[in-house]
This record gives C-alpha cells, sequence and structure tokens, in this order.
C-alpha cells in the first residue's frame, strides 16, 4: 500500500531509528485533526519532565551537550573524539539521560575529559547552561564525574536482590532517603478499609528535609511547575475543539489535577477515561508507568495521542466483547477471578504522536489504568498500535535473523505465514484480557510484591495470552485460520525468552529490565518443566530451539498462570521474589557469549526507536487551522534540536 515509504532512518551504537506513518490521517475529520494537533503539542511538552526523572544531571548534561554540538557542527570534526561525542549525544537523546533505555547502565563516553573541557573552552560562555552565579571550572567538577567515572550512579534502575535499591538507583525519584524508610512512608499511608486507595507516591519526589521525609508534588505551582504549565495550556486548546462532552470532561479532570496534585483526581479522571468510547481520536498524558522507579511506586511521565483504526479494532473487539468467557475459562483458581467482568475495551489504534517514556522507543501495546480497584470496578481501556507494529515488521524483513536462529525451513515458513497475526494477537490478549484479569483477595495491598510486582504482573499478561492463543476459540472467532497458527508464536517467544533477547544485555551483565525478567522467567520455567518438550541442541557448533510438543508447553503456560495469580492475588512475596530470582534474572555465559557473535555477524541493531512526524497546521488569512500535514523528512538531529528548543521548559 505504501510501498514507497522509507520506514529506516539514523542508524547509531545499538539502536536503529525508523519512522512511522500516519495512514489515514488524511481521512480524519477537521476537528478531529485540530484536536490531534493540540493534543500532540501536550505529548510533546513534557520531555523535560521525563529526562529530569531518569536522572538528577540528565538535563544539565543534555544541555550542555546540546550546546557543544552545535558550536563545533562543520568545523572539520572528524576525529575519533568528536564521532564518539556525536554517538554519545545521540544516545542520551534516545535515552532521555545518561543511561542506557532498556538496560539502565550508565553510558561509557568514547570521548576523553579533556576533549570535552576543549569544547567548553572554545564555546562561548553566555551559551553555556551555567547556573546563576557558577563559572565553567564549578560546572564542570559537577558533570564530569557524572559522565566520566564509571562508579558514579551507574545504574538507573538498579533490582539486585539484597542491595538498597533506592541509595543504589540514579532514577531522580528519592533523594537522601533509604529503600526502607520509602517503603515505610508509603504503607503508613495505606487503608485496609479503603476500597479505592490512590496510587500513593505516583506524582512526587520524595527526599528528606530537615530529617523528615517530604513529598514535593509534581504539578503546575510545583515541581515540574513549568513544563505542567505548558501542557495545560495545550490541553485547554484541545479541550476547546474535542469531539464530545465526555472528553471535554475527561481533559477538565486532567487539568485539576494536574492543577493540585491530587491523586483522587488522577483516579476520577481515569475512571472518566475509561468511558469515552465514541470519540475517534484519544490520548495518554500524565505520570503513568513505574517500571522506571526499582520500587515500583513513582510514575514516568508519558505523552500518546491516537486515533482508531477501524478495520483492525474489529479484531480486538472480538476478543474484548468476550472477556466473561475469557476470565471464566481462564486455568486459575476460582478465588482469583472476576465474577463479573466489566468495561475492557480495546483498540487498534495508529499513533499519531509520542511523547515522554513513550519516545523514541515506545511500547507496541498498553492497557490502563494501572490501579486494580479501577480495573475491577470500571475495567481497562488497551490499544495496539498497529502503525508502530508495521514499521517494526517491514524494519525486520530481510534481516537475516530467521536464518541465524530458528532450527528449520519448516519452522521458518511457519512463522513468515503466522508470526505477524499471532504477534498482535498475542500483544491483543496480553493488553485487553491479560492486564485486566483476575482479582486481589480482600485485605490485599496492590504494592504487596514490592520491586518484584512489575515482573510478576507481566508476565501474568503475557501467559493469559500465551494460553490462549492457542484456544480453539480463536479459530472459531476468525482470529486464527487453523489450529496450528499458534505455535509459530510458542516458538518465537521461547527463543526469545531462552536465547535471542540475551542481544539487549552487556556481557557480565544480569537480566534487570521488567519485560525482559518476565520474559525470561516464563521460559526457563517451561523449559525446566517440559519433560524433553522443549530443547535446545547443538548443530554445527550453534544453538537452536527444538520444540517436540506443543501441547505440553500449553499446559505449562497454564500451570506457571495459575501459580502467577495465586501469587499476585494473595499478595505472596516471597515465593514471587524465590521465582524472579531463580529463572528471571541470571544468564548463561557462555550462550549469551555465542548469542552476541552470531548477531553481531548479523549486522543488526538490538534496539528500534522512533522519529515523529511533525504535525504542520495550515493557517487561512485568519489564522484558523484548515488542515494539518504531517511531514516525515526531518531527520534524527533536527527533531532533537528542534524539539530542546521548542519544548525545553525545565
Amino acid at each position: 500500500m505504501h510501498d514507497d515509504f522509507n520506514y529506516a532512518g539514523e542508524r547509531f551504537a545499538d539502536v536503529q531509528m525508523l519512522r512511522y506513518r500516519l495512514d489515514g490521517f488524511e481521512m480524519l475529520t477537521l476537528g478531529q485533526k485540530r484536536y490531534v494537533y493540540y493534543l500532540a503539542k501536550a505529548a510533546l511538552c513534557g520531555r523535560d519532565i521525563t529526562t529530569d526523572q531518569f536522572g538528577k544531571y540528565n538535563l544539565r548534561i543534555r544541555k550542555l551537550l546540546e550546546c557543544l554540538y552545535i558550536n563545533k557542527r562543520g568545523v572539520g570534526n572528524a576525529t575519533d573524539d568528536s564521532l564518539a561525542f556525536d554517538v554519545y549525544l545521540k544516545r542520551v537523546w534516545f535515552s532521555n539521560g545518561i543511561y542506557h533505555h532498556y538496560g539502565c547502565e550508565k553510558f561509557a563516553p568514547g570521548f576523553s575529559e579533556d576533549y570535552l573541557r576543549s569544547l567548553i573552552e572554545s564555546t562561548d560562555k553566555s551559551l553555556l547552561p551555567l547556573r546563576e552565579g557558577e563559572n565553567v571550572e564549578m560546572m564542570c567538577n559537577e558533570l564530569f564525574p557524572v559522565i566520566f567515572h564509571p562508579e558514579v550512579l551507574p545504574k538507573r534502575v538498579n533490582k539486585a536482590d539484597g542491595e538498597d535499591l533506592v541509595k543504589t538507583s540514579a532514577c531522580n525519584f528519592y533523594e537522601g532517603v533509604s529503600q526502607e524508610e520509602v517503603e515505610a512512608f508509603y504503607a503508613a499511608m495505606q487503608d485496609a478499609a479503603d476500597d479505592a486507595p490512590p496510587s500513593y507516591g505516583l506524582n512526587s519526589k520524595l527526599v528528606k528535609q530537615q530529617g523528615k521525609l517530604k513529598e514535593l508534588t509534581w504539578k503546575e505551582d510545583g515541581l515540574y511547575g513549568e513544563a505542567i504549565r505548558q501542557i495545560v495550556f495545550w490541553l485547554e486548546k484541545a479541550q476547546s475543539v474535542a469531539e464530545n462532552e465526555q472528553q471535554k470532561k475527561v481533559i477538565s479532570l486532567l487539568i485539576r489535577y494536574y492543577r493540585t496534585g491530587d491523586l483522587r483526581l488522577f483516579d476520577e479522571y481515569s475512571i472518566e477515561w475509561l468511558h469515552e468510547l465514541q470519540g475517534g481520536v484519544d490520548f495518554i498524558n500524565g505520570f503513568i508507568e513505574v517500571y522506571g522507579d526499582p520500587l515500583g511506586l513513582k510514575g514516568s511521565w508519558e505523552g500518546l495521542v491516537e486515533y482508531r483504526d477501524e478495520e483492525g479494532t474489529k479484531r480486538t473487539q472480538a476478543i474484548s466483547q468476550r472477556a466473561q468467557w475469557f476470565e471464566d475459562h481462564s486455568p486459575v483458581d476460582d478465588r482469583f477471578k472476576k465474577k463479573e467482568v466489566k468495561g475492557v475495551t480495546a483498540n487498534v489504534i495508529c499513533a499519531a504522536m509520542l511523547g515522554g517514556d513513550e519516545y523514541p522507543s515506545t511500547a507496541i501495546g498498553i492497557n490502563l489504568p494501572n490501579a486494580d480497584w479501577i480495573r475491577a470496578q470500571h475495567g481497562s481501556k488497551s490499544i495496539t498500535i498497529k502503525n508502530i507494529t508495521e514499521a517494526y515488521s517491514k524494519a525486520s524483513r530481510g534481516s537475516g535473523f530467521m536464518e541465524e536462529f530458528v532450527i528449520d525451513d519448516a519452522t521458518r515458513s511457519m512463522i513468515l505465514t503466522y508470526g505477524d497475526t499471532c504477534d498482535n494477537l498475542h500483544t491483543d490478549l496480553h493488553e485487553c484480557l491479560g492486564h485486566g484479569s483476575g482479582q486481589l483477595l480482600p485485605g490485599v495491598s496492590p504494592d504487596a510484591l514490592k520491586a518484584y510486582g512489575n515482573t510478576i504482573e507481566e508476565a501474568r499478561a503475557d501467559l493469559f495470552g500465551l494460553y490462549y492463543i492457542a484456544d480453539a476459540k480463536l479459530v472459531e472467532l476468525g482470529l486464527l485460520p487453523n489450529r496450528r497458527a499458534y505455535q509459530s508464536q510458542y516458538y518465537t517467544y521461547m527463543l526469545n525468552g531462552l536465547m535471542t533477547q540475551l542481544v539487549r544485555i552487556e556481557p557480565g551483565n544480569q537480566i534487570e529490565e521488567a519485560h525482559m525478567r518476565n520474559r525470561s522467567l516464563i521460559a526457563h520455567w517451561v523449559y525446566e518443566h517440559s519433560k524433553g518438550a522443549v530443547s535446545l541442541i547443538r548443530r554445527n557448533g550453534k544453538t537452536y530451539l527444538l520444540i517436540n510438543n506443543y501441547e505440553t508447553l500449553r499446559k505449562l503456560f497454564a500451570e506457571l498462570l495459575a501459580e502467577v495469580q495465586r501469587i499476585k492475588s494473595e499478595g505472596d512475596y516471597e515465593v514471587a521474589r524465590s521465582l524472579v530470582e531463580r529463572y528471571a534474572v541470571n544468564v548463561d555465559a557462555d550462550l549469551h557469549a555465542e548469542v552476541l557473535a552470531r548477531y553481531k555477524q548479523l549486522n543488526l541493531a538490538p534496539y528500534k526507536g522512533f522519529l515523529n512526524p511533525w504535525l504542520k497546521p495550515v493557517f487561512d488569512a485568519e489564522g484558523t487551522i484548515i488542515d494539518v500535514v504531517p511531514d516525515y523528512s526531518e531527520s534524527y538531529e533536527e527533531q532533537m534540536l528542534r524539539y530542546s528548543r521548542e519544548y525545553g521548559f525545565l
């Protein structure tokens, strides 16, 4: 359909930049285009918030690097130091800071301290990000150890068992406090009698002042206020052109929440957002996901603007409209099932703008709200992002990956035939039903699993999808062509969890990211319990995955799903800890080295990220927007520098 569209952008370090296309955008009404445009501006205004959340020094470092980069452009800079500097800045842009967006380890600069100092000395001092009363030497003394010394703030999120996860994580959610103090502070807020508890700590930084713990709330007149006021400005513009009264109500509540920082208002907003189902345009804007906090409490800021893909949504609605059937037939204990599944809605959407924690690296599916009590009482909304998955698929074709890692021609043919369909369907099941399934037992805190909560929750949703993708119901609904198609998903999932996701780990490191831990947990648990149904075999000096019995895998997925749901429902911290530490964390060094060597020969980037289209308004003589046109011509460097100019509010 759009074979001439160039999905591939710039490549650097371990990253391949891609573009995503706004298919069908031209078919939106003028009102919808205006709505998308204003929401898109709001989705970009929080960029500096995310960068600051990901590390106390990130913003200053980024501003310094950008200043030096602009100053040295076009001055014959082909030296090793200069090229390494450029790559370092591009990585900082990509990761919203100096830590890897996935592995969370600090980047090692490939240039010297002397080189950086020489750039600073050759730059007009009035252009440098100096604080009032600060000279260049003071700035360098503060920032150089953070950039160049590996032992200074080495990880953004540390999940190592037995360590103080707060003190050893460089994320900017806490200051001067310990893990024990944080857990005690928020545990004291919990009220077992409150059946609608707010997500305590979601929108604040916890600090110690004069020996007392204090929350610094992220709100219009609080922390990050300069950026939040800009977000509110564009939300008000969007509210004025919304498609319906419910959208206006949703935005009004979000603005009130941003102004007050009241988490109960955020819950009220989330509930009303769930009830907005009529409009063709939707959005996410706020402090949402908690993966960036080692304790799973603090929400990273993110923005997403979307419009519905009507044809693709027929698929997700076929699932979501039967949510009760899936819940009733789940292999988990009846005590942990919802007796009445409420408000499960799911859409296939096109992303129109990515921002904050969703940019440049983004999810392919999202299910919200995260609060368990809202899911239980009001339901959830899920999205699968069609134009993002399409860009991934187009970019992967002809890469040589399957020829290198998939065991034989028959399995490769199966994956080529059913892979895209099954990938999308598993994402639908994970987001639409998996996250919204099950229930906590009365009195169980949603934070009971502490640092292991994110991994267990992702495993629960993945297992739900893996169990049901092999169900005859999906063939009956016309979502899969036959009863064998699911085998494609089983093979690629196990291959990824046991082997190929290791390309994202540095030699000697453990697995720490929650989604990677989840996949490792499932794959290694199933492998250990499969009694030969799954094996890793050697052929011509290489390791391959062999699946001898797919039906056995489904039974094992069911067994593990039942246990993971029990852990979540009962808040069984010790078993969660044991399961994660045994199956999800450790890496086989020999297999890891082999996978890295084989992958390197393919010359592929293990990570993908996305350039946003530049939404350009067209005005009439009176200054009224009469159209909005996506422009895909902007380069990575141009986009990042423009965002820093236009949305650099902190």
